[in-house]
């Protein structure tokens, strides 16, 4: 029986080219800097939202990654 990874000749998977980890990358690492800016930024002087819904909902997530906020 042959292992699903293996191709048939015992040859390696071939790497994935850069060029099409790149578009995924920039994507995650976008999702990242939103997600740092609600968590860490988002408090009401520079915020995009004029209430403390956001801060209120991520004001655990701020205190465990070690922004303060008040």
């Amino acid at each position: 029986m042959s292992h699903p990874a293996i191709v048939s000749g015992g040859s390696a998977a071939a790497p994935v080219p850069l060029h099409e980890i790149l578009p995924w990358a920039i994507f995650v690492g976008l999702l990242f800097v939103l997600a740092l800016y609600f968590v860490g930024v988002e408090e009401g002087a520079v915020s995009i939202f004029n209430s403390s819904y956001v801060h209120e909902f991520v004001h655990d997530g701020r205190h465990l990654l070690g922004f303060p906020c008040h």
